[in-house]
């Protein structure tokens, strides 16, 4: 059985900084492909970042690039999102996914997390 357990939500001010992880347990799961998506109120699920097992290859949504980081740490079975200079539109709930594809991509991922709000203030 596939797990992955979000923690870091909270309330913050604009401008303001969260992180988010993700832990990832399964006893023969290898979640090569890791990452990151937001639904806010009323709107489409949307895909934030993607990161592969190595760490090298990352790929960040245009609507958060320069201010969100993904980042892992295999050994912790972790995935991280760093949010810096957060706006109120980036108020939602965040899920992590994760999948044994070795290919980065933004759709179809069969592992979701429950998702973890986050709440940007004025």
């Amino acid at each position: 059985q596939v797990q992955l357990v979000e923690s870091g939500g909270g309330v913050v001010q604009a401008g303001g900084s969260l992180r988010l992880s993700c832990l990832a347990s399964g006893q023969t799961f290898t979640p090569r492909v890791m990452g990151w998506f937001r639904q806010a109120p009323g709107k489409e699920r949307e895909f934030v970042g993607t990161i592969n097992w190595s760490g090298n290859v990352r790929s960040i949504a245009d609507s958060v690039k320069g201010r969100f980081t993904i980042s892992r740490d295999n050994a912790k079975n972790t995935v991280y999102l760093e949010m810096n200079s957060l706006k109120p539109e980036d108020t939602a709930i965040y899920y992590c996914v994760a999948d044994q594809s070795i290919i980065l991509k933004k759709t179809a991922y069969a592992y979701w997390g429950q998702g973890t709000q986050v709440t940007v203030s004025s």
